[in-house]
């Protein structure tokens, strides 16, 4: 047991680069993770014994089954071990080794974020969240009355706010998209973008994934598009990142913000945001510094006082993405989001709203039962079968969002599976 427990462990060099701490880290025992390339990720994907150890890393609960991890993902037993020590060592001088050695292991992280993001490191800034990094973005830029910004009904809410108070207090004009999702026409996506954009669009606002519905968007193409017509692109990479395959340019965006406490399995309020380099001086800092308008990307981490402790974790839970590897990773949390809908799909008043093609969703899938509102459905789960899930009533997408993980099993799902047969039988006797 003690050698499962290990066998992902890091040491501390590798959360905070070459910065001299004390030894206070485990130091890698046991066994290394197969290499990747020994089978495919589909293969890798059904190794139930590989998975079971991952499993092995994490404390969740045994008895409540936790399929909502699209608000906010558990963190392996190593990265919250590393989280309290960098807590307990701050407390032994605070100001001492926080600002005069931790903060200096902010410029390796900031590396090793870039390396698994696939930019440079002078285009990442290290903050809090995604709703942080993208309002840094969104009261930045420089835009006027009369500028107009494309978005959609179903972005998320915190960024549907960030510029509704642009347009009250600036006079910025807002063209809202309504999107008919699912969907996997990649041409009408693109094309419903592109009729919106005229010669005062100044900003589009892309959602990776859209977070009710588990909806890949095609941000490439939109921004190419966009490009065309000298227009930004700002990407919501809140619950993409660490979760696809990709690297931030592959999207082809100007900025790209992300919560790194999502499925990179960072301590809670980690974030951080990608602003192409050519960009970062038409940006104006959201909490100022010396020069708030200047191309240094450290001037969006002017944060005061934070937590060194989540932020030196962070490498940490870097290590132990890397060990498992994207490709594994997301094939695995496909392929679970599959197990579950491929078995309810033909259940009669079950009907299911995302795609099951890896191109359009990722581990986030909807569902939803005749004669029943979201929010029933979602308490049945919980309250008979102490299943956790979420009920989405936005826009025109209804239904209980269901996000597996890595460390769940298909044995776990198949208990979802029955709890909605069951209930759905019931829903259509009642």
């Amino acid at each position: 047991m003690a050698s499962r427990r290990h066998f992902l462990r890091q040491t501390a060099a590798a959360a905070t680069g070459a910065l001299t701490l004390p030894p206070f880290l485990p130091q890698v025992v046991g066994q290394s993770l197969p290499s990747a390339d020994l089978k495919s990720p589909l293969e890798w994907a059904q190794d139930e014994d590989f998975w079971a150890r991952i499993k092995s890393e994490y404390t969740v609960s045994p008895n409540i089954l936790n399929l909502n991890n699209g608000g906010v993902c558990p963190q392996p037993k190593v990265v919250q071990d590393a989280h309290i020590r960098f807590y307990q060592y701050c407390n032994e001088a605070p100001s001492y080794y926080m600002w005069r050695i931790l903060d200096q292991g902010r410029e390796a992280l900031r590396d090793k974020l870039a390396e698994l993001g696939g930019c440079s490191s002078e285009e990442i800034a290290i903050n809090r969240n995604a709703t942080e990094g993208l309002n840094t973005v969104i009261f930045g830029l420089n835009l006027k009355a009369g500028d107009e910004v494309v978005l959609t009904k179903q972005d998320y809410p915190n960024m549907l706010n960030a510029w509704k108070q642009r347009e009250k207090r600036d006079g910025i004009k807002l063209v809202f998209l309504n999107l008919e999702l699912p969907s996997e026409n990649e041409a009408a996506l693109v094309d419903q973008y592109v009729k919106a954009f005229t010669s005062k669009t100044k900003v589009v606002h892309i959602t990776h994934m859209i977070n009710w519905i588990g909806q890949v968007m095609p941000v490439r193409k939109i921004a190419d598009e966009a490009h065309k017509r000298g227009i930004d692109v700002i990407a919501d990479g809140a619950h993409s990142f660490a979760l696809f395959d990709f690297k931030i340019p592959d999207l082809g965006c100007d900025y790209y913000a992300t919560s790194l406490h999502k499925w990179l399995g960072a301590p809670f309020g980690s974030g951080m945001l990608y602003v192409k380099q050519n960009k970062i001086k038409y940006v104006w800092a959201l909490l100022s510094n010396n020069e708030p308008d200047g191309p240094d990307i450290r001037k969006f981490e002017s944060l005061g006082t934070r937590s060194f402790a989540s932020e030196m974790a962070i490498g940490t839970a870097v290590d132990f993405h890397n060990g498992i590897g994207s490709a594994r990773k997301f094939a695995r949390a496909h392929y679970l989001k599959n197990y579950w809908m491929e078995r309810v799909r033909d259940v009669p008043g079950v009907k299911i709203h995302t795609s099951l093609k890896p191109e359009w969703a990722g581990a986030v899938g909807l569902v939803s039962i005749d004669g029943m509102k979201a929010t029933e459905v979602d308490s049945q789960l919980m309250g008979k079968y102490k299943i956790h899930t979420v009920g989405i009533d936005w826009e025109n997408i209804h239904g209980v969002r269901v996000t597996p993980h890595i460390y769940h099993s298909p044995k776990d799902l198949d208990r979802l599976v029955a709890a909605i047969t069951t209930i759905a039988g019931k829903s259509r006797k009642s």
